[in-house]
């Protein structure tokens, strides 16, 4: 079985250009790598994604807005992650189910330890062997983030507060090893302090 690893975090906080070096740097050191990003991935993972972050005019409840993140997990680790595992040295998502628990447990009001039981129905037990956290001040993580705000992103700075706490609190939950990394520092400083937790 090869390596999962998860990055996680606010957003804003890198996650997306941190998966592409480290993918760069493992690939350099001759592992195979694949990644993929949650929800999506799949067929059914990006219709999902398509609602759940861009279709604001389809109205969502905590609990209908988690199922579908599951729904489209539980279809990401049958159909793409178990394969791969089997298959590659090392496999990374943007993001896991640790998200769920932050961002509609935490900050959304639904019983964290709920979530933490639906979603291993919904992912078969399968765990990260490591969890990448990386924090930032939620003031800076808006500062960062220049595009259309999605869904989640358009909450407001006192539910990303309670994000930022979440993660904190919840990450040593995720299974496997975890870490949390400050991401005020440069892209390549992460990049360095990532790598070593790796070899």
């Amino acid at each position: 079985m090869g390596r999962f690893i998860t990055l996680d975090g606010v957003d804003g906080g890198g996650k997306s250009t941190q998966v592409e070096l480290l993918t760069q740097w493992l690939t350099s050191r001759g592992h195979s790598v694949r990644t993929y990003r949650d929800p999506g991935s799949t067929r059914l993972g990006e219709a999902l994604r398509e609602i759940l972050l861009h279709r604001q005019e389809i109205p969502l409840s905590p609990t209908a807005e988690m199922l579908l993140y599951m729904a489209s997990r539980a279809q990401l680790v049958e159909e793409v992650l178990k394969p791969a595992l089997a298959q590659y040295d090392y496999v990374i998502t943007d993001r896991y189910l640790l998200a769920n628990v932050v961002y509609q447990g935490c900050a959304g009001g639904l019983d964290p330890n709920s979530i933490w039981q639906v979603g291993r129905v919904a992912t078969g037990g399968l765990e990260p062997d490591l969890t990448i956290v990386l924090d930032l001040p939620i003031e800076v993580a808006a500062e960062r983030i220049t595009r259309t705000r999605d869904r989640l992103e358009s909450r407001g700075n006192e539910y990303f507060q309670r994000v930022r706490e979440g993660f904190l609190t919840q990450h040593t939950l995720a299974g496997g090893q975890s870490i949390v990394i400050d991401a005020t520092q440069t892209i390549d400083a992460v990049h360095q302090q990532i790598c070593s937790f790796i070899v």
